[in-house]
């Protein structure tokens, strides 16, 4: 964060018209006349270059690299937080991003499907890397819901309710995958594992 706020007042100098006296008789102006913005998909230009010195604080921003172009110009490239959920603890309501970060929520049309989880963010990160382990499609996920007990439900598009018990979920997962897409169980909407060693359709 230091190295980020240090480049960042950096940043800001060098985007002031100045002048820098190298002799009695010569001098070197140093104009920025264009940035150019790179690799952005979610947050405009303009927002960017409005926060140039602040970048720190645009949660879409998870990096960034400026590059300078003689003789009047600047490129930055963004590397950008992508929400793959939205996350809701209580009354707050955040995104999850691909890499377990948690940002602000803002109203984009693109991200309006995405899963919903009724969750924390630290008991959501835990479960996320089991739902990646076992290659769970999360792109067919509708919501997550986490009870008190630390058990979890998922709810798919397709409406079906996987109830997951609170231990070894992971191989109740592996069992919905393995199960899915068979043609006897499409009409079941409630797996239920909660208890051990069954399945119960409903």
């Amino acid at each position: 964060m230091k190295k980020r706020i240090l480049f960042a007042s950096v940043l800001l100098l060098l985007l002031s018209t100045y002048n820098v006296q190298k002799s009695s008789n010569s001098n070197f102006e140093f104009n920025i006349k264009k940035i150019d913005i790179e690799n952005n998909k979610f947050i405009n230009d303009k927002i960017i270059k409005n926060k140039l010195s602040l970048l720190q604080e645009i949660d879409f921003i998870d990096s960034f690299e400026v590059k300078k172009i003689f003789p009047n110009k600047i490129k930055i490239k963004v590397y950008e937080n992508i929400p793959i959920a939205i996350l809701q603890n209580k009354m707050e309501k955040k995104f999850y991003t691909n890499n377990g970060k948690v940002i602000d929520f803002i109203e984009i049309e693109e991200f309006s499907n995405l899963p919903m989880v009724f969750g924390d963010h630290e008991s959501f990160l835990n479960f996320h890397k089991v739902l990646k382990k076992v290659n769970f499609p999360l792109s067919e996920i509708k919501k997550l819901y986490l009870f008190e007990s630390n058990r979890w439900d998922i709810v798919t598009k397709n409406n079906q309710t996987i109830k997951l018990p609170i231990k070894n979920y992971e191989i109740s997962l592996q069992n919905f995958i393995d199960l899915k897409d068979q043609i006897n169980f499409g009409k079941y909407n409630i797996y239920d594992y909660r208890i051990n060693n069954q399945i119960i359709l409903k």
